[in-house]
């Protein structure tokens, strides 16, 4: 079953008026590791994740993002010891296509939201097969102010990564042979090299990588590669 798969970083006595160069460290260093370089979209919440948002701003994918240091800093002029920004941007993993997904992405083949890297595959009878493809996501990057939600940060990290589903590090629905193997672990060092890089980056002196169901991706990881093996 797959879990919504989160990376928290904490800082040591970070200062609200610090909080902007890390959330700028972070969205940064994704172009370099499998995402984009442009933010989607930004989020500003008052108070808890109940209330309605002071600001929101949707940029666009690709080169119609916003630049991290712009969108941080539009976003961040609203800066209050009680409140969430939150960043959207895009980060591609290698997924499984199904064959009926593969069908109807052909029938919108000339929509926008039809980005793939991978061409069509038929078997001998003419249907198409199911193939890996680099899909893209959104990310989820929120940088906590120390107030926000009774202190959330104690817990969530002063900023937090939302990876949304863990499926792509462990395809449990999918037979793993040899390919299906390669692109777990591919994804897998993307997810190494990210959260290292964002680390480093920010100058975060801790961090954690976890799952709401609170199991641990890196056992259950040894669980499936042994089934391979």
């Amino acid at each position: 079953m797959s879990d919504t798969l989160y990376l928290s970083l904490w800082y040591p006595n970070l200062l609200l008026a610090s909080l902007p160069d890390k959330l700028t460290a972070v969205l940064s260093e994704f172009a370099a590791h499998g995402g984009e370089a442009r933010v989607y979209a930004a989020t500003v919440w008052p108070i808890s994740w109940t209330e309605s948002p002071v600001f929101q701003r949707v940029c666009g994918k690709g080169e119609r993002g916003a630049e991290p240091r712009f969108a941080v800093a539009e976003a961040l002029e609203l800066l209050h010891d009680d409140y969430a920004y939150e960043f959207q941007i895009g980060w591609s993993l290698w997924e499984l296509e199904s064959a009926l997904d593969l069908e109807s992405r052909d029938r919108n083949a000339g929509s926008p939201i039809a980005l793939v890297a991978a061409t069509s595959v038929q078997d001998d009878s003419g249907e198409l097969e199911a193939r890996w493809v680099r899909e893209p996501r959104l990310v989820r990057v929120t940088g906590y102010g120390p107030l926000f939600d009774e202190g959330a940060f104690e817990a969530d990290g002063h900023i937090r990564l939302d990876f949304g589903s863990d499926a792509p590090f462990l395809e449990e629905d999918v037979e793993l042979d040899s390919v299906a193997a390669r692109h777990v672990e591919e994804n897998v060092r993307q997810l190494v090299e990210l959260t290292s890089a964002v680390e480093k980056a920010s100058g975060a002196t801790a961090r954690l990588l976890w799952s709401e169901l609170g199991e641990s991706l890196a056992q259950r990881l040894a669980a499936r590669l042994g089934v391979r093996n």
